[in-house]
C-alpha cells in the first residue's frame, strides 16, 4: 500500500446498488479487509443492504443508509435525509472513502463533500479526478475484476476472485419451514424475474425449458419475489407439467440454500446468478442487456451465459441447457 494509506482506521465503501452488484465487489472487499484487518469498514448503500452487512459481518462493521442523489436511479432522492447524511459523514471522519459505484460521472464530485481524509475510486473523461488514488474506469471485462483492479491500483493484494454468500442458522430454519418435497441435486430452479422488464427472457421460453427438464427426470422449482408473481404465473400457465411454485415464499437466505443444493439454475442475468456462482451451482444465464462480459460468472464451463442481444434464438438456450445437463450427468473418469 502507499505510505499515505498505511495507517487507515476508518473506511467507508460507497456502493448504493442491488444484490448482484454487491456480490461482485466482495472479492475486492475481501482484499480490503485482509489489508486492514483492524479497520472499521462501513458500507454506504441502499436500505436493503443493512441485512447484507449483517450477512457479511466478517468484512463490514457498520451500515449507513445513503438517501439517494439526483441522477442515481436506484431510489428516490430524500433531500432532507441527505442533509442529515452529510452531517453524519463529517461526524464519522473517515480516513478513506472508496467510490465503488462506477465510472464516477455523477458521484465523484459528491464523494469530496463527505469529509473523508482520502478518497479513492474510478473516473472517466467526464469525471476526472486529479489524485493518485483514482484510476481510469476499466470499461471492459468482469465487474469482479474491475474492482480488483482498483485494489491493485491502491497496492492492496487481491485474495482471489471467487464470490461468497455466507449462510446462517436462520437461513436454514427458513428453508426447513418450506417443507419442500425435494432432495439435493434432484431439482432445477427456474428464476424468470429480474429488475427491469427489458432484462427478462419471455416466460413462455422458460416454460419450454422447464418442461424439458422435467422430462429428463428433474423436479422444477419456480422462484421469484411476490412482485414477480405475474411473470412466474405466466410461466406456470405455459407449462405442460406441474412445477413447485415458490413465488413470494422464500427469504433471501432460504433462496440461497435452495440454490446451493440445486442441480442447476436457469435464470436471467440477475442477483441469483451471482449467488449460484458463489456456491458453484451450475447455471444457464440469459443476458438480455448486452453486457455478458461484465456480469457473467467467471467459470464459463460451469455457467453457460447466452448473449440474447447477439443470439436471440431459443434453440441456443435449449442447446446450452441440454449440453450442461448431459455433461453434469456424464460418468466421471
Amino acid at each position: 500500500m502507499t505510505e499515505e494509506l498505511a495507517n487507515i482506521k476508518k473506511i467507508a465503501v460507497f456502493r448504493a446498488l442491488q444484490l448482484g452488484d454487491m456480490l461482485c465487489v466482495i472479492p475486492a472487499i475481501r482484499a480490503l479487509r485482509h489489508q486492514y484487518p483492524n479497520a472499521k469498514i462501513t458500507l454506504l448503500g441502499l436500505p436493503w443492504a443493512k441485512d447484507f452487512v449483517t450477512r457479511f459481518k466478517d468484512y463490514f462493521d457498520k451500515f449507513i443508509h445513503f438517501p439517494g442523489y439526483p441522477g442515481l436511479p436506484e431510489q428516490h432522492f430524500d433531500e432532507e435525509g441527505f442533509d442529515e447524511f452529510l452531517k453524519l459523514m463529517h461526524k464519522e471522519k473517515f480516513d478513506l472513502l472508496l467510490q465503488m459505484q462506477g465510472n464516477g460521472t455523477i458521484v465523484n464530485p459528491l464523494m469530496f463533500t463527505f469529509g473523508a481524509k482520502y478518497v479513492a475510486g474510478f473516473y472517466n473523461e467526464k469525471s476526472f479526478v486529479d489524485s493518485p488514488f483514482f484510476m481510469p474506469y476499466p470499461n471492459h471485462g468482469s465487474e469482479i475484476r474491475r474492482h480488483l483492479l482498483l485494489m491493485q491500483h491502491l497496492q492492496i493484494p487481491d485474495q482471489g476472485d471467487h464470490l461468497e454468500f455466507p449462510l446462517s442458522k436462520q437461513d436454514q430454519k427458513d428453508f426447513d419451514e418450506l417443507l419442500l418435497p425435494v432432495f439435493p441435486k434432484n431439482y432445477i430452479i427456474i428464476h424468470p424475474g429480474s429488475r427491469g422488464r427489458y432484462r427478462q427472457w419471455p416466460p413462455k421460453f422458460f416454460a419450454l425449458i422447464a418442461d424439458y427438464c422435467i422430462e429428463q427426470g428433474f423436479t422444477i422449482v419456480i422462484t421469484g419475489t411476490k412482485e414477480e408473481s405475474d411473470i412466474t404465473g405466466e410461466l406456470v400457465k405455459c407449462m405442460h407439467h406441474i412445477p413447485i411454485d415458490l413465488t413470494g415464499k422464500t427469504s433471501l437466505g432460504a433462496m440461497a440454500i435452495l440454490i446451493k443444493d440445486a442441480f442447476a439454475i436457469i435464470c436471467n442475468c440477475t442477483g441469483v446468478s451471482h449467488v449460484a456462482d458463489a456456491f458453484d451451482t451450475p447455471s444457464v444465464v440469459i443476458s438480455m442487456d448486452g453486457e455478458p462480459q461484465r456480469w457473467a460468472p467467471l467459470n464459463g464451463k460451469l455457467h453457460r451465459v447466452i448473449d440474447w442481444s447477439k443470439h436471440p434464438h431459443f434453440e441456443k438456450v435449449f442447446l446450452e441447457t441440454d449440453t450442461l445437463i448431459k455433461n453434469l450427468l456424464a460418468p466421471k473418469d
